[in-house]
């Protein structure tokens, strides 16, 4: 693996750790890129990576991308990501977790976990276990915090009805065309909302039983992963990994806007000049997507000081999201630059890097 700091997605990030555990088997990577706003939070990804080089990139871009959300979502809290190497079978262990636990735990709270793709509220207490420096722990019904995904899939779906309005003109969702890729926690939370509310649902995911499952359910049809990002829809709706959009994902598709829960949906920066040039309306992803790391970091806060954050102020900060995206489609339309790059100025002046 080539040294980190010589990658593309390397953006002087404050400190990268290496970790290694002998005895667990634990091999992970903790990136923190910025401590300007506070603690780097960012929750854990657990995934195989056939390439090492590959997780170091998740990692550097996931961290960033974690810097510009807490930002943009108004946390006291910079950016961090840690991703554990898992091998081919997902192996996850007890002491892998306690292992990572400490890791966490030796740096001191400048990064602070919670759930990310391959973990769950379990991994979360586990790692609990080794260090005070983790959220997205169980909490009483009614209470900030716990598991972030329905708060994710509530804050991308209030983020794609701003899309619609902003685009199409259209206040409600009613026979609105919705291709979504991902129906996990997020994606199967935004599918639900939307149908609800009358939009025409195409789901799809690798686990294809899940994808008809969804589809049965909610009254809506299921198309093979491969192909959602063709139909033809008004938006098209990325809720599993990143880096969807890319050199050949971003020519077949046909719809009007992109918005989507996903994390680093754009390869590189120059995929957003290229959907900015089909005429497609993006939804920076850092910026819909920060529902959850409201919940979770909500949840930190308000423990850290003593003084715990209730319902109507996480529902608060998550009916902010479609302002915020509406504030940088206006600034887009009166500049005629891309969402992309406006969301990002507006997030490195607020850590600091402006």
């Amino acid at each position: 693996m080539a040294a980190f700091w010589t990658e593309a997605d390397w953006d002087e990030h404050e400190q990268v750790e290496v970790v290694h555990d002998r005895a667990s088997g634990l091999t992970a990577i903790i990136a923190v890129h910025s401590t300007h706003l506070g603690p780097g939070a960012g929750g854990t990804r657990f995934w195989h990576y056939p390439d090492p080089a590959l997780a170091m990139r998740d990692a550097l871009r996931l961290s960033r991308g974690m810097s510009y959300k807490n930002a943009m979502a108004g946390l006291p809290m910079g950016g961090g990501k840690a991703v554990v190497l898992l091998d081919e079978n997902r192996t996850k262990t007890p002491e892998m977790l306690a292992a990572f636990g400490r890791a966490v735990n030796d740096l001191g709270g400048r990064y602070v976990t919670a759930e990310d793709v391959g973990a769950s509220v379990a991994d979360m207490v586990a790692i609990s276990a080794e260090t005070q420096h983790v959220c997205g722990l169980p909490v009483e019904e009614g209470a900030v915090g716990g598991d972030p995904g329905p708060f994710t899939a509530m804050g991308v779906f209030l983020g794609i009805k701003a899309a619609v309005r902003h685009k199409l003109g259209q206040d409600s969702l009613e026979g609105v065309r919705i291709a979504l890729q991902g129906c996990g926690s997020v994606g199967g939370g935004v599918a639900r909302l939307a149908a609800a509310e009358g939009a025409r649902m195409t789901v799809a995911d690798v686990d294809a039983a899940r994808a008809k499952t969804l589809a049965g359910q909610i009254g809506g049809e299921a198309v093979a992963a491969e192909t959602v990002a063709t139909v033809a829809c008004d938006v098209f709706s990325p809720n599993a990994l990143g880096a969807i959009l890319n050199d050949s994902s971003i020519p077949q598709l046909d719809c009007a806007i992109v918005a989507g829960g996903a994390n680093n949906q754009l390869a590189r920066p120059e995929h957003g000049r290229m959907l900015a040039e089909r005429g497609i309306l993006y939804a920076p992803d850092y910026v819909i997507n920060a529902a959850g790391i409201i919940d979770v970091g909500l949840e930190y806060l308000g423990r850290r000081e003593g003084k715990p954050y209730t319902m109507d102020d996480l529902r608060e900060r998550i009916g902010m999201i479609p302002e915020r995206l509406s504030a940088i489609w206006r600034e887009c339309d009166e500049t005629g630059e891309r969402p992309d790059v406006v969301a990002d100025r507006m997030a490195q002046r607020l850590i600091g890097r402006g």
